[in-house]
């Protein structure tokens, strides 16, 4: 019996409408259909085993055809049988362009000439591989105007065209119109779905096909895995899990690989361990998977120690490894361990590879260290738009800007075209470094030069360079100017102008504004609330405590870490808890009195994000100045000291350690929720601008 199915008239409910009652049912229509995997042959009849699929058709001969030549024409035409060899060896060379330059002279000179099935698989693979929709559309109008007559397997071939450049729709129709299919024609329709999202119909597509051919394959779970993950179903997932065990290609590692992300993307990181702890051969992806499940979840220190194992036990490590465990590391703000993954990279062979030499610019990026970023730079044979953004990023966000916009330059002189993201890097770069002219140049030539249109982002950075000239009215109005509504990077960095240029009025208008946007922000309060402080309008000031405290909001105390010797310190705001304790507020105290004398005084009247309002006393005593004081105490006298903090450093540290820097002879360097502070004799490179 052979299946014409209908998908607009089916009757069966599609599994992945929006309706959450279908997406609950989905477990429960699918349990349906599982009690019968265990004996699939007790009330399943798979037609396909009674069709005898036909096999792959073999390379068809040709007879090359004579061609009258009218006399005297110099040009004798070359037959269709060499062009399609031609074809075939280019597409096996990779020469794709190329074998599709000359397709073309069949679709001219030879229309209706003998073309067989061999020479169509090539240009399948040519017009998969460019990614070409005008090149499919091509090599099917040719099939049909030619009179072609394809078999089963070309068949599936041109589905399979169609499905892996987009064209679904024309693959909707192919697949209907298939007087055969088999289980490949069937995989090939429900690959795609999962592959554009379409979760919820590859499964109602996959129930069809089960109940005729039964295919239990590991490509077919792999495939029905990954569409539970994208639903987040882990019910779902489990009921797959048990069918590729009875079937017996649970151990098969690609099931296992898809099952440890199906489990991880479902929030499930317990039962993702367990199969990896079942595989009986851990492969190198069955590594990266579970570690990127950890550092997924946050648990980043589980992770680096699964790292550390998968070193110990000879599996072998890859650039997907590396670039995995340097995020890792930057989240931990681990410099030592990056150095050893950075050690590993050049070890394995991988010292030129263009996705892990990325990832280690942006490592050392974000921990400061441009020399480190630009040498791993430099010395990349190869480099794609995210290597360049990621380098112009890194000095935008340490106040280098000049050098954010040389590299810039650069990068344009070498032909790259930069995309959405590069303009946000180097128009970032100048609003952090003051760069007006330059900034302004480069905002506007993006969709002048570069055809690229300018997003919220964009204008929120044109906001923050106006807010350090002091041009707020100017800066209101590109708010009010722009193609579209609003956001709340705009308007926060609005608020940001107005607190630092003391603008009462228009700073209550942008806090309004990001109340409405993000009412439980409580960011978007703490600007508020400074900005009262510094202007003296403490009435308002409470108003705004009272505010925070009506809808939940607290003020916590924040943390600062610090790493010494190979070891992360975190400190509170008036930590009493460590065991230096008397050593680091001795410091502390003795740090205060000395950068006295260059006019510092604790600011007793600020109410900041970094201590709760009952906790006003201990100012002084704020983490980034405990971190400060115990890397001072436990380093030699040579080394700068990198600290890293979940909140906006505030205007008293920020004055504090500027002159710490200045008194101790060290470059401090904190990384604050903001950006980057590169504090060195006596002053800072974000130019008292955050």
């Amino acid at each position: 019996m052979e299946i014409a199915l209908s998908l607009h008239n089916s009757q069966t409910p599609l599994l992945g409408s929006s309706s959450p009652g279908n997406l609950s049912s989905l477990g429960r229509c699918f349990a349906s259909k599982v009690r019968d995997w265990c004996h699939p042959f007790s009330r399943i009849c798979c037609s396909s085993m009674e069709r005898r699929l036909k096999p792959k058709p073999k390379k068809v001969e040709y007879v090359e055809r004579e061609v009258t030549v009218l006399e005297g024409t110099p040009i004798r035409k070359l037959s269709s049988f060499r062009i399609c060899c031609q074809i075939e060896k280019l597409v096996l060379c990779n020469r794709y362009r190329e074998a599709m330059e000359l397709f073309e002279i069949l679709e001219v000179g030879y229309d209706g000439f003998d073309v067989g099935g061999s020479t169509y698989d090539a240009l399948v693979n040519a017009c998969v591989c460019l990614r070409s929709i005008q090149g499919v559309k091509r090599v099917y109008n040719y099939m049909i105007n030619s009179g072609f007559e394809p078999d089963l397997f070309v068949m599936n071939r041109v589905l399979f065209m169609h499905v892996k450049c987009g064209l679904m729709l024309k693959a909707w129709k192919l697949f209907d119109e298939m007087p055969e299919r088999n289980a490949v024609s069937w995989m090939t329709m429900i690959g795609g779905l999962v592959d554009c999202g379409n979760f919820s119909e590859a499964f109602r597509l996959f129930l069809c096909m089960w109940e005729e051919f039964n295919d239990g394959r590991s490509r077919t779970f792999v495939t029905m895995i990954r569409a539970s993950a994208g639903l987040g179903l882990v019910q779902v997932g489990r009921q797959i899990h048990s069918c590729a065990l009875k079937r017996g290609v649970g151990d098969d590692n690609f099931v296992s690989c898809a099952l440890i992300d199906m489990y991880s993307k479902c929030g499930s990181i317990d039962d993702a361990h367990f199969v990896f702890d079942q595989m009986p051969e851990k492969t190198t992806v069955g590594w990266n998977s579970i570690i990127a499940s950890y550092a997924l979840h946050g648990y980043s220190e589980e992770a680096l120690s699964l790292y550390f194992g998968m070193r110990d036990s000879g599996a072998t490590i890859n650039h997907f490894t590396i670039s995995i465990v340097l995020r890792i590391c930057v989240r931990l703000a681990s410099l030592d361990h990056a150095k050893q993954v950075h050690a590993a990279l050049v070890r394995h062979g991988y010292g030129t590879d263009i996705v892990a030499n990325t990832a280690l610019v942006d490592f050392y990026s974000k921990w400061g260290r441009m020399q480190d970023a630009q040498h791993v730079f430099n010395r990349m044979r190869c480099k794609n738009v995210i290597s360049w953004n990621a380098l112009i990023g890194g000095y935008g966000n340490h106040g280098q800007g000049e050098e954010a916009v040389e590299m810039f330059e650069q990068m344009l002189q070498e032909g790259m075209i930069p995309n959405h993201v590069t303009f946000l890097v180097v128009l970032s770069a100048c609003s952090h470094s003051g760069l007006s002219e330059r900034g302004w140049e480069i905002f506007h030539s993006m969709s002048r030069d570069h055809k690229v249109k300018p997003r919220a982002m964009h204008y929120a950075c044109m906001i923050e360079l106006l807010g350090w000239e002091g041009l707020l009215d100017e800066a209101y109005a590109l708010i009010r100017s722009a193609p579209f509504k609003p956001t709340t990077n705009m308007w926060a960095a609005l608020l940001t102008a107005c607190r630092m240029n003391e603008n009462l009025e228009l700073g209550k208008l942008a806090a309004e504004k990001l109340y409405g946007l993000e009412p439980e922000k409580l960011c978007n309060y703490i600007l508020l609330l400074n900005l009262y402080n510094s202007s003296g309008k403490l009435k308002e000031a409470a108003g705004v405590l009272q505010t925070l405290k009506r809808k939940g909001l607290r003020m916590l105390s924040a943390c600062s870490w610090i790493e010494v010797k190979k070891q992360p310190y975190a400190f509170l705001c008036g930590d009493k808890s460590h065991s230096q304790r008397k050593e680091i507020y001795d410091k502390v105290d003795s740090l205060m009195v000395e950068i006295s004398r260059y006019g510092y005084a604790v600011e007793n009247e600020t109410l900041l994000p970094d201590v709760a309002e009952e906790d006003q006393h201990i100012l002084k005593y704020h983490s980034e100045k405990l971190a400060i004081a115990f890397g001072l105490i436990n380093t030699p006298y040579w080394t700068p000291l990198q600290i890293t903090q979940s909140h906006r450093v505030c205007g008293d540290c920020h004055s504090a350690v500027k002159l710490i820097a200045k008194v101790t002879g060290r470059e401090i360097v904190i990384k604050d929720a903001s950006r980057f502070h590169h504090f060195r004799n006596g002053s800072c490179s974000c130019g008292d601008y955050w």
